[in-house]
């Protein structure tokens, strides 16, 4: 028996400045306050209210993820206001190749002990993320789990909703052979493939998150803390007015394993590898961990983060598009009809 009374706090869990957190992730969320939020962080469930006057046959689109191994470069670089973005990214992106317009995000945070900065950066971070991708913040969870987590250490989820009109899915039904394919340079790395960049960087190479890196012109961490890009507003702005049949975003398995993922059993599709040159980023870990190019197709994005999929006479006007969005955006391949071999998918 206890020589004195227990509390929570003894355990290791601190509702008092769990509450006091509250006040401040509620100040954060309503930067990112959009039409149909109703009410405010701090309820038992979140509210939204539909805007269904401009879709006939409204579908609801919803992911989950997170940030993988990410997350042990922004502890190295005790660095945690750009974290966020990429969990937003990672969920909204998702989402958004299906044609669906993101409406709002929760996040869930959890870590050994409430570190009040450590927390309201990544919320800001999650805010900033929202904000580029036109969603509310609406709510989320933080859990203090004493003992789960390593001093400084914790896990990020992240939760998007989004809508689209039934007949304006984008499903890749209407890929045929002659369309083109189109890729959308990604920002760096995103947010995958991160246990091999730490096992070439930090095992191999015996580098810190300080370190300079010549071919990349900035230290590592900086590097590999670059946040994944969000493409849903440009997504949106592309599929308003022109013929998008197909896209894909480049995540765990590269583009080998997420373009497939869209075409039709009957096609396959070619990828011209001297259409674009990859990142210093890229070559770097594949110089430095001499990795075989089929592991770096299916472990990396190699530069394209997004890939849209169509006619081919309408490729010209999607370049132009993407241009006057800032988007940097290439030819990378086409769609031709599948012959008897296994694969879909073919580089030359």
């Amino acid at each position: 028996m206890s020589d004195k009374p227990l509390t929570y706090a003894d355990a290791g869990v601190n509702i008092n400045k769990a509450n006091k957190l509250v006040g401040a992730i509620k100040q954060i969320a309503k930067q990112t306050t959009r039409p149909g939020v109703m009410g405010e962080i701090g309820g038992f469930g979140a509210l939204y209210s539909l805007k269904l006057s401009n879709i006939e046959n409204p579908v609801l689109v919803s992911s989950t993820d997170g940030v993988g191994t990410k997350l042990k470069v922004a502890f190295m670089m005790k660095k945690h206001d750009t974290i966020g973005i990429d969990l937003v990214a990672m969920s909204v992106n998702d989402i958004a190749v299906q044609g669906a317009k993101p409406l709002f995000f929760l996040d869930y945070i959890a870590m050994g002990s409430l570190i009040s900065k450590t927390v309201t950066d990544i919320i800001g971070g999650i805010a900033e993320g929202c904000n580029q991708a036109h969603c509310a913040l609406i709510g989320g969870e933080t859990a203090e789990m004493p003992d789960i987590y390593k001093k400084g250490e914790y896990d990020l989820a992240g939760f998007a909703v989004g809508i689209v009109d039934d007949k304006k899915i984008i499903d890749g039904s209407e890929i045929r052979v002659g369309h083109k394919l189109i890729g959308i340079a990604s920002s760096g790395l995103h947010s995958n493939g991160f246990s091999l960049v730490r096992k070439i960087c930090f095992d191999v190479l015996q580098l810190t998150v300080t370190s300079h890196v010549p071919e990349l012109g900035k230290t590592l961490g900086e590097e590999l803390l670059t946040p994944t890009k969000i493409y849903s507003e440009t997504i949106q702005n592309m599929i308003r007015d022109l013929p998008i049949h197909g896209l894909a975003h480049i995540t765990g398995g590269g583009i080998d394993d997420n373009v497939i993922r869209i075409i039709p059993k009957t096609c396959k599709v070619r990828i011209q590898s001297s259409a674009w040159e990859m990142p210093p980023i890229f070559q770097f870990l594949k110089a430095a961990g001499n990795v075989p190019d089929q592991e770096m197709r299916r472990t990396f994005n190699l530069g394209v983060g997004m890939i849209a999929i169509v006619p081919g006479d309408a490729a010209q006007d999607v370049l132009h598009r993407l241009s006057a969005l800032g988007e940097k955006a290439m030819i990378i391949g086409d769609v031709v009809e599948r012959d008897s071999s296994l694969t879909q998918i073919e580089w030359s």
